[in-house]
């Protein structure tokens, strides 16, 4: 998966443009509803761990590779363990 969180964005506006759908019955505005309801839940969680991630970029910038022992890995690139890379 390569989705990026504008992707997140188009996916969060596609949902709110369905549910201002006119032409839709009761039930079908209902089930709607619930997909939206998962739809944004999911999105916090997306966008929890994008703050996290910022969080330690930020921790990063301030502190440099002296922090990195007490950070988890949270990107795609190389660590470095006892002197190695992955």
């Amino acid at each position: 998966m390569k989705n990026k969180l504008g992707d997140l964005n188009n996916h969060l506006f596609a949902a709110l443009e369905r549910l201002g759908d006119e032409g839709m019955t009761a039930d079908q505005i209902e089930q709607e509803a619930k997909r939206a309801d998962a739809i944004v839940a999911v999105a916090d969680k997306i966008i929890g761990t994008a703050d996290t991630q910022l969080k330690a970029a930020k921790l990063w910038a301030e502190h440099g590779s002296a922090i990195m022992p007490m950070l988890p890995k949270v990107g795609g690139g190389a660590t470095e363990i006892e002197g190695k890379a992955e």
